[in-house]
């Protein structure tokens, strides 16, 4: 089986690639810069490069030879635009294998793809020792991982603190708005540290009435109070020698706090009942999406529970933090529902990614793996279109678009953007309310320098 590396910064678009060369029995890895690109073939051996002229930090011509210098042996294909084309003829003088122009035909890519692997002779690998070194093979997943580190700068941010705390038995506290995937970093946390092989308890503290939680917490003896029916162990002791989340933490009564401070301090318990004590060894990471430090001042939070709990925090970012991992998470949700619901959606149209970009997300990820869940069943073709989404989805999409996306003033609008921002198109894009990338297509579509 061939293996391709396609390169390329639209996540949409790249996805659909890969899902179709998949089908058509490829091996495909995927980067979205010309840096992780060189991290990829630094690691793994590919038959074909497949990637686009413009790339946000590398210019593709100039990748390009850098890869025949270094690979000589491995094909390339270039993607370009209609307006790219004498480009992409150029790029053939210099050692491209061919090109494909956007939009493509599917039948076009697959016939492209086999000739430049068929022109390609065979490279006697121990003839060249690039091609040794970085041989390697092809690594299978064995397990299903729901963290999905993305590539926005909150989210590089994110899996840098995860990967920095996770070896150390420091109290994390995770801060961030409902649906943000507070539990998913705590497991991933668990799951990098050094009790991963020990149980990992999540409790929700806003589910647990105030009579009960001694109870939830540490354990009852048979018989200690009316309903007591059998012994029962407690969250404490069912992760000894684990991870302990309490997640939502806030919700606490203040009797509550004291219990949990003093079996944080003294790491021991005594269910409910007994008079015997139970050394725990465990880590407590907790979650919550409500501002501690202003309960601390307000008097509904003690202040010493606070401080034991938060020896690192960690923020996690809303969805409108991470706008350029949104296509990211929501392939992975649809690949997710796909599994869930024996249904074989391969994408998104372009009007539902255009909708998704437009949209604020208020129920953050939770929102979007619900949706797209939803769609998923509804969807009968192979692309989720527009008509299966709800209709307050809409409503809201228009009501943040007719600020700018709407505009029959577009043109003028992005050039006052620039202007106001010195060129940079970056902070034009922000202050437009769209993505980088949106901007880069609407420079070309009005040909703005």
């Amino acid at each position: 089986m061939s293996k391709i590396l396609i390169i390329e910064d639209d996540i949409s678009f790249c996805k659909l690639l890969e899902k179709f060369l998949t089908k058509n029995n490829y091996a495909v890895s995927i980067a979205f810069s010309a840096t992780e690109a060189r991290l990829a073939i630094q690691n793994e051996t590919f038959d074909l490069i497949l990637t686009d002229l413009r790339l946000p930090d590398a210019d593709g011509i100039e990748l390009l030879a850098e890869f025949k210098s270094a690979y000589p042996h491995i094909p390339v294909v270039l993607m370009t635009g209609y307006s790219e084309v004498s480009t992409a003829v150029k790029a053939i003088k210099n050692g491209a294998s061919d090109y494909i122009s956007k939009p493509f035909n599917p039948d076009e890519v697959l016939v492209v793809i086999s000739n430049a692997l068929a022109m390609e002779p065979e490279t006697d690998v121990e003839a060249n020792p690039v091609q040794k070194s970085t041989k390697k093979a092809v690594k299978e997943s064995t397990t299903t991982v729901e963290y999905v580190q993305g590539i926005s700068a909150a989210s590089k941010k994110l899996s840098e603190h995860i990967k920095l705390v996770s070896p150390t038995d420091i109290s994390v506290l995770i801060i961030g708005e409902s649906g943000t995937g507070k539990e998913i970093i705590a497991q991933s946390i668990h799951h990098q540290s050094r009790r991963k092989e020990n149980n990992f308890i999540a409790v929700d503290c806003g589910a647990i009435p105030k009579e009960l939680a001694a109870s939830e917490f540490f354990g009852h003896l048979k018989g200690s109070f009316t309903g007591a029916i059998s012994d029962k162990i407690g969250y404490f002791e069912a992760a000894n020698g684990g991870t302990l989340f309490l997640d939502e933490i806030g919700n606490l009564s203040y009797e509550n706090q004291i219990q949990l401070l003093r079996a944080l301090q003294e790491r021991k318990i005594k269910p409910v009942g007994s008079n015997k004590e139970i050394e725990v060894d465990i880590r407590i990471i907790t979650a919550t999406n409500e501002d501690l430090r202003e309960a601390v001042k307000n008097g509904d939070f003690r202040e010493d529970l606070y401080h034991r709990i938060n020896e690192f925090s960690i923020h996690s970012p809303s969805l409108a933090e991470r706008e350029e991992d949104l296509i990211l998470f929501a392939e992975f949700f649809l690949e997710k529902a796909n599994m869930q619901l024996h249904k074989d959606v391969i994408g998104f149209s372009k009007e539902v990614v255009t909708i998704f970009q437009n949209y604020d997300w208020p129920g953050n990820l939770r929102e979007l793996q619900n949706c797209v869940k939803r769609a998923t069943l509804l969807t009968q073709g192979n692309f989720i279109e527009s008509a299966v989404l709800p209709v307050e989805f809409f409503n809201k999409r228009e009501s943040k678009t007719d600020s700018f996306s709407l505009s029959e003033n577009e043109k003028e609008a992005i050039e006052n953007a620039l202007i106001k921002t010195k060129n940079n198109k970056s902070e034009a894009a922000k202050l437009l309310k769209i993505t980088r990338k949106t901007l880069y297509n609407k420079l070309k579509l009005y040909d703005i320098q």
